[in-house]
């Protein structure tokens, strides 16, 4: 089963609510993934705007 990821943030989620956002819009349908372990050193994080870490899909559709 593949992964689902909310359309807003790109984050990947497991339950009915985005834990970022709060957003309930989700797609199964996403290229790509980055995991960012430290938010405050990672600079591909400060370049795209994430504030969280975590797994986020690259493109979700």
């Amino acid at each position: 089963m593949k992964k689902k990821v909310c359309k807003r943030c790109r984050i990947f989620v497991e339950g009915a609510e985005c834990p970022v956002c709060k957003s309930t819009t989700f797609s199964t349908n996403w290229q790509g993934r980055i995991t960012i372990l430290d938010i405050n050193k990672s600079e591909i994080a400060k370049k795209i705007g994430l504030e969280v870490k975590g797994e986020y899909a690259i493109k979700a559709r």
